[in-house]
């Protein structure tokens, strides 16, 4: 886990207004005292060795010195300390990485590059606010009242929007409201015993027959999931944004949320590392969960051949793309394609396929080459954004992996 003490801290709880009131922590106390690094100190760690070059997928697409993890880095400490000014170029750098922590995944200085963004982004939040895309988005995501009926609306009106408003792939119908009994310790009247399990806000729309499949497969185990009620954003996309404080508040209603719980499943690997900053270890990715436990499930022969696509954030972050090779290997005759042209990443990287569609899509475009000329009859990929980033420019069913290996349970 990376530890970014920009965004962690503990407080009283209190109730926030909107859509049901969950917890969250009450602001520090005034004039309490944080040790938090500054931009400067952070870039300081940097040798300038430039081994984060090969694996960035901007430096990739455009191979400038802006366009790398070094170069940011540099920009970043020369406006923290007022050795340069901000300019539009400069801003469109910091707005181009899709913070897939490959850099930080072969520093061998042990660089906090997602801490210096995450600050950086913080000071263009101020120099410059969001944009109109990005307000709607960190809204929907903090509100799910108001995602629920929006949500729905999209749904019915999806068949009859031109291409350039569908930004977002069409929604299942009525996803079903999540259900978590309280105290979540208490022992189930079916004797099976209770997993927590992250919703997640955006998943709530879209991944409801990746909770479905959960939920079979931790009964195979003697299991039940148990989902949190309020569907709760875990905050990266406002920290990624550069609206920590906002990112804060609803990592502390997460804390309040799953206080008493020793193990908190996640299905969306970029929600991952926001979970565990503030849950710690009990956060675990279901994946690696069930094959931890998988000699405990058969599965049926599945005579296909299927496309898998790796999130940037589960090969750097949940690291539980081992987990799911393993857990696909248990599936008889199946023939498993990783997708791997291009620039290393997708191209969804939280909202950037909504707010830069264009630029997106050049990350994307030769994995569907791939995923096109593979003769896959479906794709899988952990990350709910990358789902629905790739399912946006195929025909081709795009899945959770819970979703096949429930299918595939015997």
């Amino acid at each position: 886990m990376r530890a970014r003490s920009d965004t962690q801290w503990l407080a009283k709880p209190r109730r926030l207004p909107e859509d049901g009131g969950v917890t969250a922590p009450s602001p520090p106390a005034p004039g309490a005292s944080y040790a938090i690094p500054t931009i400067a100190a952070l870039a300081d760690q940097c040798v300038q060795c430039g081994l984060c070059l090969p694996t960035c997928p901007t430096y990739a697409l455009e191979p400038l010195e802006t366009e790398s993890p070094r170069g940011r880095i540099a920009l970043a400490k020369a406006w923290d300390t007022g050795l340069a000014a901000p300019t539009e170029a400069g801003e469109r750098h910091f707005d181009h990485c899709l913070s897939c922590g490959r850099c930080e995944a072969v520093c061998p200085a042990g660089v906090e590059y997602d801490a210096i963004l995450t600050r950086a982004r913080e000071q263009q939040r101020e120099r410059r606010g969001p944009g109109g895309r990005q307000r709607i988005a960190e809204t929907l995501a903090a509100r799910p009242g108001l995602r629920r009926r929006l949500f729905a609306v999209y749904r019915r009106l999806w068949p009859w929007l031109p291409a350039g408003l569908r930004l977002v792939p069409r929604p299942h119908p009525e996803p079903p409201r999540p259900h978590r009994p309280e105290p979540p310790s208490r022992p189930a009247a079916d004797g099976l015993t209770p997993i927590a399990v992250f919703t997640g806000c955006f998943a709530e729309q879209y991944e409801a027959p990746a909770r479905v499949a959960l939920t079979r497969l931790l009964r195979a185990l003697g299991m039940r999931a148990s989902f949190d009620e309020t569907s709760l954003c875990c905050g990266a996309l406002h920290a990624h944004a550069g609206d920590l404080d906002r990112a804060r508040e609803l990592q502390g209603a997460v804390i309040g949320a799953f206080q008493y719980d020793d193990i908190v499943l996640c299905l969306a690997t970029g929600c991952h590392d926001a979970l565990r900053e503030n849950l710690g270890d009990r956060v675990v990715d279901a994946l690696t969960f069930l094959a931890e436990r998988a000699d405990a499930l058969r599965f049926a022969p599945g005579a296909e051949r299927i496309a898998l696509h790796l999130p940037c954030t589960q090969r750097n972050v949940a690291n539980s793309d081992g987990a799911l090779r393993s857990l696909l290997a248990r599936v008889p005759d199946l023939e498993v394609v990783e997708l791997d042209a291009g620039f290393g990443c997708c191209g969804a990287a939280g909202t950037q396929m909504l707010n830069d569609p264009e630029r997106a899509a050049r990350f994307r475009q030769p994995l569907l080459d791939q995923l096109a000329g593979s003769g896959a009859t479906r794709l899988l990929s952990a990350n709910i954004g990358c789902r629905l980033h790739l399912a946006n420019g195929t025909e081709i069913p795009v899945q959770h992996p819970l979703e096949f290996l429930a299918e595939r349970l015997r």
